[in-house]
């Protein structure tokens, strides 16, 4: 028990160091995460697309 007690106590001790990203920042990486997300998933989608379309045109 003894152990488990030290453990949050330095698991507390080490939040205290962490250093938190201000608010502007934090929209700013939730923006750049959102718009690479979505470029990747067009990007994948158009790339499945011709593929498929591709595979049409050989098996017919």
């Amino acid at each position: 028990m003894q152990r488990i007690i030290k453990f949050f106590n330095e698991v507390a001790r080490e939040m205290k160091k962490v250093s938190w990203p201000k608010r502007k920042e934090l929209v700013n990486y939730t923006i750049t995460v959102l718009a690479t997300v979505a470029f990747m998933t067009i990007f994948f989608a158009v790339v499945d697309l011709g593929i498929s379309s591709l595979i049409r045109l050989v098996l017919e």
